[in-house]
């Protein structure tokens, strides 16, 4: 478990669909202790800082909607994501209710098929 409190993204997983959008799944790590302190969302982020948004109302990327006190580190997908052609990396990045943004981000490089905290699968 993250000692530093900021909700921490472990791993991703980048999935480029058949239709050319994408599903990320991503691993998040926070210390959630109830409704009051949670990871809220995740987000993946362009290179010139735009937030890909699905619906967009959204906070988030993903938005997670509950605590998940006894399920660390948790893992949601989010799919229909749109990334602009010429766009080589993403970062993603995990949100908590009390210390906002601040911990581990991911930065995917979508040009390869893995790295160390992260794999991307292309469509055939």
């Amino acid at each position: 478990m993250s000692d530093s409190g900021n909700a921490d993204v472990v791993y991703v997983r980048a999935t480029e669909e058949s239709d050319g959008t994408w599903t990320f799944v991503v691993t998040v790590e926070h210390p959630d202790t109830g409704w009051e302190d949670y990871a809220d969302g995740w987000d993946v982020v362009l290179p010139d800082g735009t937030v890909l948004l699905v619906e967009a109302e959204s906070p988030f990327t993903r938005l997670l909607l509950h605590p998940h006190v006894n399920e660390q580190p948790f893992t949601r997908a989010q799919s229909g994501l749109v990334i602009p052609d010429g766009v080589t990396d993403v970062i993603v990045r995990a949100h908590d209710l009390v210390d906002g943004w601040g911990g581990r981000e991911v930065v995917v490089d979508l040009t390869v098929p893995s790295g160390p905290d992260f794999e991307v699968i292309r469509a055939e």
